[in-house]
């Protein structure tokens, strides 16, 4: 999987966890990146190798991953630039953006996420997982749909034995080598390639540039702040409740989320939905404001380092789940924490003035 400044993308460590028998990390900071996998995967790879050249890469990791049958890359942006040039080398066919992969079977989302196909897996094959479809898989945890092929079977970004393919696979694998060669440092194997030979027709990265929270894909978002149906009431049905969350998100560089019921409502689209019925999230910070966390809802937040929960019911699930829990009028902290932002007072909506948590913060 590839690797930026020693940090895993997104969906890198629910890819890592299903893999049976090795992980493979290419890019700046490989080396250390796959330090902190050793625990949990049988063997670890690093190719260390400056900027992101997906052409090159591809080049090389096609003989690395030759012997494997099936190979999985996170669907983040880089994995999804490296999936198809990778497929194309090996000669397979790629299936993209799967929300569960298993022996034998891959299913893909279709229609805007509405409806899901099944596809079997007859032969090798290059699959990319959409972070946080591994939500109770990778984690150990609860609820959520995710990768569950049966042990020994995948190598993330790299690849797996036969049993993935149902019967008639194609039976095991070599060791994973490199053109170059292979050293080792403790438990992780390095990876040794040249690419010069390589560069000539391969796109050159000029700069990264961070992406708009308001605009990214929810599933790769960082930061997040929910709303319920706490927010929901009023004249409008909570439409200004939802565009101030918005202006709060945007103040804390965070994206916007929210339940089901509020997309059913209309007042936030349908790609911002949270739960196993829409977007599955793993960002570092959760914020759910409003939110009684249905267990559908919850079983699509994965596993934030950091959760905040504002509701009047101290005892609802999403408050159980929160490292920090504040029971008080949603609309009224929303509108308090908006001030503390400097969100413009104009949109600040009036009705919202003298809430309980007006001058809490």
């Amino acid at each position: 999987m590839p690797v930026r400044e020693g940090r895993l993308p997104a969906g890198g460590l629910e890819v890592a966890a299903e893999a049976g028998d090795a992980v493979i990390l290419v890019g700046d900071g490989a080396a250390a990146a796959a330090a902190g996998l050793t625990a949990g995967a049988p063997r670890v790879l690093a190719w260390e190798t400056p900027g992101f050249r997906a052409g090159a890469w591809a080049r090389v990791l096609a003989e690395v991953c030759a012997g494997f049958d099936a190979v999985l890359l996170p669907a983040c942006p880089d994995g999804r630039d490296l999936a198809p040039r990778l497929a194309a080398r090996l000669g397979r066919p790629l299936l993209a953006g799967a929300v569960e992969v298993g022996p034998g079977f891959a299913v893909l989302p279709r229609d805007g996420d509405r409806r899901s196909i099944r596809v079997g897996l007859t032969g090798p094959a290059v699959v990319t997982v959409r972070p946080g479809a591994g939500g109770g898989a990778a984690r150990g945890g609860a609820g959520g749909r995710g990768v569950r092929p049966q042990p020994g079977n995948l190598v993330g970004a790299a690849g797996s034995r036969s049993p993935i393919l149902g019967s008639g696979g194609v039976g095991s694998p070599p060791t994973p080598g490199a053109p170059s060669g292979t050293g080792a440092v403790g438990r992780v194997g390095l990876i040794t390639a040249e690419t010069d030979d390589a560069g000539a027709h391969d796109a050159e990265t000029i700069a990264v540039m961070a992406p708009d929270p308001a605009t990214m894909d929810l599933s790769e978002a960082g930061r997040i702040v929910a709303g319920g149906a706490g927010l929901m009431g009023g004249e409008d049905g909570g439409a200004a409740a939802f565009a101030l969350l918005s202006e709060v998100a945007t103040a804390l560089a965070a994206s916007t989320g929210a339940t089901r019921v509020v997309t059913d409502a209309g007042l936030v689209p349908f790609e911002r939905q949270i739960g196993t019925a829409g977007t599955m999230v793993s960002p570092v910070l959760y914020m759910a404001i409003g939110v009684s966390g249905a267990v559908q809802h919850l079983s699509g937040t994965g596993d934030p380092a950091h959760v905040v929960a504002v509701n009047l019911d101290p005892s609802c699930p999403m408050m159980a789940a929160a490292d920090l829990g504040l029971v008080t009028d949603a609309p009224g902290l929303l509108a308090a924490l908006a001030r503390r932002l400097g969100v413009d007072p104009a949109a600040v909506d009036a009705r919202f003035e003298g809430g309980d948590a007006g001058d809490s913060l």
